[in-house]
């Protein structure tokens, strides 16, 4: 008798637990980074988040003269000059569906996203779920990128974005239970 008790006070518990919470939020943080600036602070994002970690890898990696951003032939500079550019990238994410939330990271380029993060999310969607840029600079801020998306992906729950160059965890996981 005592024990039938103890599982049905159990059972009940269980119950009311998943009647406040039936579904976890499920976060993702996904990045792109060239040079493993943005690669570190996604890490520690994903870490503070307990969030599943991916990496936006382009099918063809960027070498140092694609980056060099004052020749104007470089892939990087042909890239950005062009708003349609959509380079390629490995579309290996599992369940994208299954994310609430979804931290995009990338490095500034032209002061907003680089293109790659257009691919990415016309690949995956996201309608619907909460997205939220994080990014690392040499100078620029992220505010162009958070406008920028907003208006071209309007059926995305977009959080404003934040730059995090050289943030501790601690200062990440401030940022983060700011967003809540």
């Amino acid at each position: 008798m005592i024990l039938s008790v103890m599982m049905l006070s159990a059972l009940a518990l269980t119950a009311c637990g998943q009647t406040k919470n039936s579904h976890a939020m499920k976060t993702l943080v996904a990045y792109f980074s060239a040079t493993g600036t943005t690669k570190a602070v996604a890490k520690d994002l994903a870490e503070v988040t307990g969030a599943t970690l991916y990496e936006i890898k382009p099918e063809v990696k960027y070498t140092a003269a694609d980056l060099d951003w004052h020749n104007k032939e470089s892939r990087s500079s042909v890239e950005m000059a062009d708003r349609h550019s959509r380079p390629a990238f490995v579309k290996d994410l599992k369940d994208a569906d299954s994310f609430d939330v979804v931290f995009i990271g990338f490095p500034v380029w032209w002061y907003t996203a680089p293109t790659i993060i257009n691919t990415f999310i016309e690949a995956y969607g996201f309608e619907g779920k909460t997205v939220i840029f994080f990014a690392t600079s040499g100078g620029s801020s992220i505010v162009k990128a958070n406008q920028d998306f907003k208006a071209q992906y309007p059926k995305i729950d977009w959080k404003a974005g934040k730059t995090l160059n050289g943030a501790s965890k601690a200062e990440i996981k401030a940022w983060v239970d700011g967003l809540k």
